[in-house]
């Protein structure tokens, strides 16, 4: 399991952070997230590779792209 980061540009707001914060530790048991609402950065640690948090992230209506 690795850090991965994506550049979000779509994360506008605290719901936007709340929303893919849980879609990720739902479907990744272990995942933790941490948003930055300025950078619109996205990382997520303990992930299992990044195709699977992109997948994730873009099913729950966002549009993410590795940083």
């Amino acid at each position: 399991m690795t850090e991965v980061a994506f550049t979000v540009e779509d994360m506008s707001c605290g719901h936007c952070v709340g929303a893919i914060t849980k879609a990720v530790e739902g479907k990744i048991p272990g995942a933790k997230v941490s948003a930055d609402l300025d950078t619109k950065r996205v990382t997520v640690t303990g992930a299992p590779d990044p195709r699977t948090v992109e997948a994730i992230i873009a099913d729950a209506g966002y549009t993410p792209k590795a940083a």
